[in-house]
């Protein structure tokens, strides 16, 4: 059986605030360790049938860009619940809404520049 790992590693400042955050996958393409800005990792708890989250991001990551990274999360998962599923209507809906932030994103970007 093949066996595949997924590292993060995050430095703290003094206040428990991320610094930086690296990553680091056994099938990762990239070689090495890499860095990000962000991180948001779900996983399922079967036993409370409940999510369990962990969101970190930096201090350098930018209020613009948190905002599409969550929309492009929100996106894929409409990918994964179709692909899960096969609810098109559910995914569907999704990706409306992950269509109208955007809008709403780059109107914003507009306006702040």
């Amino acid at each position: 059986m093949k066996k595949s790992e997924i590292n993060f590693s995050i430095e703290l400042d003094n206040q428990n605030v991320p610094d930086k955050i690296f990553w680091n996958a056994t099938d990762n393409p990239n070689e090495g360790i890499n860095d990000t800005r962000a991180i948001a990792v779900a996983v399922w708890d079967h036993y409370h049938r409940g999510t369990l989250k962990i969101d970190l991001w930096t201090k350098d990551m930018e209020v613009f860009d948190m905002k599409r990274f969550y929309i492009e999360i929100m996106s894929g998962i409409a990918d994964t619940l179709l692909t899960a599923t096969n609810d098109k209507k559910m995914a569907d809906s999704i990706e409306g809404l992950c269509q109208q932030l955007s809008k709403a994103l780059e109107e914003e970007i507009k306006s702040a520049q």
